[in-house]
């Protein structure tokens, strides 16, 4: 063997050919049951018939509530229900406006006889009753 390397010889070969072979069957064998799946074109797939969906469920139902009117009285739950009298309110003495107030308590100090700050205290102190 004039032309190939002391590497290359026949034994070594051997097991090399054998594993290719080997893995051959192997995935002959392997894809036998995947080829199955492949339809050709013009062959009947299947005389299973595809299955039904199941039935939609139906519509939720939807109650819409009743809103209450503005205008309308709320309704009475006893027959002869009569209004509450309206009571006397409360007759409230107006203050009038804060410069005002101040203005009367400064004049009351200085009737009295009050010095500047003394004034300035009764005064603070009459407007915020």
């Amino acid at each position: 063997m004039a032309g190939t390397s002391p590497a290359m010889t026949n034994r070594s070969l051997k097991p090399l050919v054998l594993g290719l072979m080997a893995s051959a069957l192997l995935i002959a064998a392997l894809a036998g049951p995947a080829a199955a799946q492949v339809v050709l074109p013009g062959a009947m797939p299947s005389a299973i018939p595809p299955m039904a969906p199941p039935p939609s469920a139906p519509p939720p139902v939807i109650t819409v509530p009743k809103v209450p009117q503005l205008a309308a009285p709320p309704p009475l739950t006893h027959e002869r229900i009569q209004p509450a009298p309206d009571l006397p309110k409360a007759q409230l003495q107006q203050r009038g406006h804060f410069g005002d107030r101040i203005s009367r308590c400064l004049d009351e100090g200085a009737a009295m006889g009050l010095n500047a700050s003394e004034r300035a205290a009764y005064s603070r102190a009459c407007a915020n009753q």
